[in-house]
């Protein structure tokens, strides 16, 4: 009994195999009734015509200038004669640079003073939240900025600024008392 069990399973197994590659067999080689024919695809894709390119855009017409400056001052000489350069106010090059002068004017802080009238001494923080004592004549910030006179509330300096035209130029500045 156990042999004819043994002979139906190979027979079952048997018809399961060849059913199993029959379906197989079918998608492998396709009929043309089937599925399109690929070389036939590619060959219609490729007789279609390109679709039609984007129109060229219009070229604006720009207006003609002629540059006729030949008898004007060249814009890049200086406007004075040489002489006139030491003519003004100048930065002294052989002075030695005070610490404030390292931190631009506006990122320095009067935080108080210390004395009375005539004789005050002004209190200046700088962003790394050191105090500096700052006395008339003093310099601080990074325009030559001396210091003129020092109030309970205020620092008056001068500042030494670059005209454009070689020299310079004294502008008035004050650092105020912060109200924190």
């Amino acid at each position: 009994m156990r042999r004819q069990h043994d002979n139906t399973a190979r027979l079952v197994l048997a018809v399961a195999l060849v059913a199993a590659l029959a379906g197989c067999g079918r998608s492998i080689t396709s009929t043309p009734g089937d599925a399109p024919n690929l070389e036939e695809w590619v060959a219609e894709v490729k007789a279609r015509p390109a679709p039609p390119l984007d129109p060229l855009p219009v070229m604006q017409r720009f207006e003609q200038f002629e540059y006729a400056a030949q008898n004007l001052r060249d814009p890049f000489s200086t406007a004075f004669s040489p002489g006139s350069e030491g003519a003004g106010p100048r930065p002294d090059s052989n002075r030695r640079k005070q610490v404030l002068e390292q931190f631009p004017l506006d990122s320095l802080d009067m935080v108080g003073t210390l004395g009375k009238g005539g004789n005050l001494v002004a209190l200046v923080m700088v962003p790394e939240k050191v105090t500096y004592r700052v006395r008339p004549g003093d310099y601080m910030g990074q325009a030559d900025g001396r210091v003129t006179a020092i109030f309970e509330d205020r620092i008056e300096l001068v500042e030494l600024v670059p005209d454009g035209a070689g020299g310079w130029l004294e502008r008035p500045a004050t650092v105020s008392l912060d109200d924190e």
